[in-house]
């Protein structure tokens, strides 16, 4: 049986379930294919509307929601009430997975569902993901991760069901920007936001801005390089490293090494070894 039909099956014995809506392609995914196998009115997205997450992905997210008449809760949360996430400890994802799971189970809970879902995949057992330890913990099923789809999976059958951004880039939380130890705030954090959408701007899908105090460390592919040298030496009104510095960097960087997921734990991972 193709993994998509065994997805099919197992969320249609649920009969009605709630899913921790992130907006990425895998939670979406999972959404959908839950709305295409039970009556809408049965299942029902839950949103966290936190700093953590770029306002324009929020707002995509939410957009996705109306468009397909799915319902949907939006969760006001905020992670800089958490220490470990406050203080950008290595754990942090952790704690604030964790919190946000048991909140959104409860407001699933309230309004009559038992089953709370997620849209970890097959791949996301493989890394590095402490998250994955606190949703276990509060409960929550992975039902992507149980039929072994990957993202190349998901991206594959949700391209097959129509979802237009079924290739849009994964995104992740905006402290991931900083180093561990760092201590982190809304206005930092939106800092690195703004600062990713004036290299978006340029045509580049793909982007973390990592921040190292008044340094501003761009990472994109190579082969978007010279998009990035191009709005330097010919674009006046668009120069990135003045752009970037009017939002208060004093210097600003292109990693030649390229975009890495995860580029400060494989940082903290090479002083251990």
């Amino acid at each position: 049986m193709e993994k998509q039909e065994q997805l099919e099956k197992y969320l249609k014995t649920l009969k009605k379930a709630a899913i921790a809506y992130s907006g990425g392609i895998d939670s979406s995914y999972l959404l959908f294919v839950a709305n295409k196998v039970l009556p809408k009115k049965q299942v029902l997205a839950v949103i966290a509307n936190g700093i953590m997450v770029p306002r324009k992905d929020y707002e995509e997210a939410i957009a996705f929601l109306k468009e397909n008449h799915f319902q949907y809760i939006e969760v006001p949360y905020n992670p800089l009430e958490i220490t470990e996430f406050k203080e950008n400890h290595k754990n942090r994802c952790y704690h604030c997975k964790k919190e946000l799971m048991i909140i959104l189970k409860k407001v699933a809970n309230e309004n009559g569902y038992e089953y709370l879902l997620d849209g970890k995949n097959a791949d996301d057992l493989t890394v590095y993901r402490p998250g994955n330890k606190a949703t276990e913990e509060v409960g929550v099923i992975s039902p992507l991760a149980k039929f072994e789809i990957s993202k190349e999976e998901i991206r594959q059958y949700s391209k097959n069901l129509g979802i237009s951004f079924w290739n849009k880039p994964s995104n992740s939380c905006l402290a991931t920007r900083f180093p561990y130890n760092t201590h982190l705030t809304e206005t930092g954090l939106k800092k690195v936001e703004q600062s990713e959408e004036v290299i978006k701007d340029l045509g580049i899908e793909k982007v973390r801005v990592r921040v190292h105090d008044t340094i501003a460390r761009i990472e994109v592919d190579p082969e978007d390089f010279e998009l990035i040298l191009n709005s330097i030496r010919n674009k006046k009104d668009n120069n990135v490293v003045e752009k970037m510095k009017d939002l208060g960097f004093s210097y600003v960087t292109l990693d030649l090494s390229g975009l890495k997921s995860g580029s400060f734990d494989k940082n903290e991972n090479m002083k251990t070894k």
